[in-house]
């Protein structure tokens, strides 16, 4: 029987006799999307579960980030990272808007707050940073800058459901935030997202976005889409808050193990976390760098032939793609430390019941830089 693989993540699901119920209220009421019952429900809960103004839900985190930039009728030129997913730049260009790339500092992966304000051209309306692998960006920082330049502040916090900062959401931050519910994320709807706002106004011009522009049975107020999230991801959402907090905790776990184990390896870098910072457990980045036995590709394929999927996350560079190559700022010279990361990280496997055992050994392999010998299904102290 060949050996089954261990992917990156693994997406929580709550036990399935838990949620037989919420599918038998979906199909007594027969209503499967519209803003139901369970659509209600799940925005309160995650509100407070959040701690957060307004939630707005939404069917994936890419309708939700688009709908952001609408609804702050954002164009021109954004700053932002080319060390993120795809989305991330994507959303800017369906809206008709111009990246704009500036460097990342090398201790979080995040958006040099030290580089924005260079970048900043009259065509400058929006700064969209990325609380990468859920680490918070400089807030404050940006802000400032944000508020000295009139430009609104967008965050994409894809990566960082539950992370706190000084034991307040970091959700908080920016104008607008926007989440992702992805199968592939901490907290998830199979797929899902939402913006979190901060006024009802805002609030209402979202959600009349987000289906068609739909005020009233007979009024359009904007030429929205269709973005709602619908019964049986909100149904499910519900029932995962019950869960959330355990799955982080076993996240965790897993992140500290990985930390001790490898913490002394030579050529194996990790990001740290501030003590202010409640982090989510999202992914697990280490950097290999030229005093580490192998390459960091060779290690990857040392893994992947071994049927542990990691990921070099993110590889290539946004800025590298096709469609954004050719400006100033998409230029390698341009961003020198993303392009070095790009080349350096590589994501472990980590999820709530990713087993310990397998846990060793992906340490083990990295630590001998080959791959261990198995006796009887336990690997050497």
């Amino acid at each position: 029987m060949p050996e089954q693989p261990i992917f990156l993540t693994r997406p929580y699901l709550p036990p399935l006799e838990e949620f037989l119920p919420y599918l038998e209220e979906i199909w007594a009421s027969r209503q499967l999307t519209n803003g139901g019952p369970f659509h209600q429900q799940f925005e309160e809960a995650l509100r407070q579960y959040l701690g957060v103004p307004y939630v707005c839900l939404f069917t994936n985190g890419t309708l939700a980030l688009m709908t952001a930039l609408q609804a702050l009728r954002i164009t021109g030129e954004v700053i932002t990272t080319p060390y993120t997913f795809a989305a991330t730049t994507h959303a800017l260009l369906w809206n008709g808007i111009k990246p704009v790339f500036v460097d990342i500092r090398p201790d979080t992966c995040n958006l040099n707050e030290d580089l924005v304000e260079a970048a900043i051209t009259p065509r400058t309306t929006a700064i969209l940073p990325v609380h990468c692998y859920g680490n918070p960006c400089a807030t404050q920082r940006l802000q400032q800058i944000a508020d000295t330049y009139g430009l609104k502040m967008i965050y994409d916090a894809a990566h960082a459901f539950g992370v706190s900062v000084e034991g307040h959401s970091l959700l908080e931050q920016g104008d607008l935030a926007v989440l992702s519910f992805h199968a592939t994320k901490v907290f998830n709807t199979f797929e899902g997202g939402a913006i979190i706002c901060h006024d009802a106004k805002i609030k209402q011009r979202i959600d009349y976005l987000k289906n068609f522009g739909i005020a009233d049975e007979v009024t359009v107020v904007a030429p929205g889409i269709n973005g709602k999230m619908n019964e049986f991801q909100a149904a499910l959402g519900l029932l995962q808050l019950k869960y959330v907090d355990q799955a982080i905790a076993a996240r965790l776990e897993i992140d500290r193990h990985y930390r001790e184990a490898l913490g002394e390896v030579s050529g194996v870098a990790f990001l740290t976390t501030p003590e202010d910072v409640r982090p989510n457990g999202g992914y697990f980045p280490v950097l290999i760098d030229p005093n580490y036995a192998l390459s960091r590709d060779s290690l990857y394929e040392k893994l992947r032939s071994q049927h542990i999927h990691v990921r070099r996350y993110f590889y290539p560079l946004i800025s590298n793609l096709p469609m954004y190559r050719g400006g100033i700022s998409a230029a390698p010279a341009n961003l020198p430390v993303a392009a070095k990361l790009a080349e350096q990280v590589l994501c472990l496997p980590i999820y709530p019941d990713l087993e310990m055992e397998t846990v060793d050994r992906i340490i083990q392999i990295i630590l001998n830089g080959k791959p261990v010998i198995v006796a009887d299904g336990h690997f050497p102290e």
